[in-house]
């Protein structure tokens, strides 16, 4: 038996791979215990059984322009959220090593805490990637901001990690987990496990309406996360439109949990819910040819594709532009810019995934490959392996 502490920032998309992983290793008959701002969260999301849960102190959020896209984009979420939340993040991962004692720190790419605590401590750690962006060099042309980036890393390993240390936190030299597979992602990266999306079975919602949906009619889902819920009312006002438009062919389900888009009611066509069951409702999609719109979010796009599901896709922020590019360089979707997309530049790309087979069967590949790859099975096999090469 080994123990593992897993560190993750308090956000849905970085934390559901890890429940599943974490789950498997307590199947096996491992203890688990995490270390996270967000305890609640981490309960809701993991269910029974989730093992300690220990607080740290999370970085305050304070409101990002919503116009903020490119280079500007990316400085200011390093600066406005993931180094102060390494910062705020240490002293409770160390207090949580120090009280539950892991054989192995399993810790969020974005998560750096984790990593750089670890270090310190002499102690093994693996990287859980929760998006495959950084294997694509999101900083090649842009030498300035490396240069800063790098810069503020040093600092903060100085600060909280090992100052004779040399390891990126963002690439464990022991094991890097990464919840995709080459056939989306490209296998850009040396000494990576391709071990396919963490899909488990979660918590189930109550509440949806099932006997809403007209099994006559494709289902389209739109979706924008979790974290985007400041900038998606005329998206998703344009995807609504688009959707009445295909009345007598196509149904959606419109995701907007900030209440965003305009009001007009829900009605026959178009159900408009503040959230949803989204695995069980691609199960739906996957049997009756639906398809997804979202915003490339690395979560949304893997559990689509793990249900051989097509995509239009209209990156935001972030990793975004990464993920899209992915999903378009694979043939299982079609992008449009998100800002700036009309109905009927909208409607031809959902026309597109609908019914142009060769995005389905672009979809159908990497579900197979994801498949595959082991999932929470294989991730859980590689970190017995780390744990058992440091006992």
């Amino acid at each position: 038996m080994s123990r593992f502490l897993f560190v993750a920032p308090p956000l849905v998309g970085h934390l559901n791979p890890a429940v599943g992983v974490a789950a498997e290793l307590t199947a096996r008959g491992h203890q688990v215990a995490w270390a996270c701002a967000d305890p609640e969260l981490v309960g809701r999301l993991a269910g029974p059984g989730t093992g300690a849960v220990f607080a740290c102190d999370g970085a305050p959020r304070g409101e990002r322009p919503a116009d903020l896209r490119g280079p500007e984009a990316l400085r200011f979420l390093w600066e406005w959220y993931l180094l102060p939340l390494a910062e705020a993040m240490a002293p409770g991962v160390r207090a949580a090593v120090e009280a539950f004692r892991p054989d192995v720190v399993v810790t969020d790419q974005q998560a750096f805490a984790g990593a750089l605590v670890a270090e310190r401590l002499g102690l093994p750690w693996a990287t859980s990637a929760t998006t495959s962006a950084e294997f694509t060099d999101p900083l090649a042309g842009l030498p300035k901001v490396r240069e800063w980036l790098d810069g503020r890393l040093a600092a903060l390993r100085s600060a909280i990690g090992d100052p004779a240390g040399d390891a990126d936190p963002r690439f464990s030299p022991h094991l890097v987990l990464a919840f995709s597979t080459p056939e989306l992602a490209g296998d850009a990266h040396p000494g990576v496990r391709w071990v396919g999306p963490s899909i488990t079975a979660r918590p189930p919602a109550a509440g949806f309406p099932w006997e809403w949906l007209d099994g006559g009619r494709a289902t389209v889902l739109v979706t924008l996360g979790t974290a985007n819920t400041d900038v998606g009312g005329r998206f998703l006002d344009v995807c609504r439109e688009v959707l009445r438009e295909r009345a007598d062919r196509v149904q959606g389900v419109i995701v907007d949990p900030g209440g965003t888009s305009e009001p007009g009611g829900d009605d026959k066509n178009v159900l408009i819910v503040p959230s949803a069951p989204q695995l069980a409702l691609l199960e739906r999609l996957e049997a009756a040819s639906g398809a997804v719109v979202c915003h490339a979010g690395h979560n949304t796009v893997c559990e689509a594709l793990w249900h051989g599901v097509p995509l239009v896709v209209a990156p935001i922020r972030d990793d975004q532009p990464v993920v899209a590019g992915q999903v378009t360089e694979a043939g299982a979707g079609v992008r449009v810019r998100f800002g700036r997309v009309t109905a009927r530049q909208l409607g031809a790309a959902l026309d597109a995934v609908l019914d142009e087979p060769g995005h389905r069967a672009a979809a159908g590949r990497i579900r197979t490959a994801f498949r595959a790859a082991g999932g929470p099975s294989a991730a859980a096999a590689h970190l017995e392996d780390l744990a058992g090469e440091f006992q």
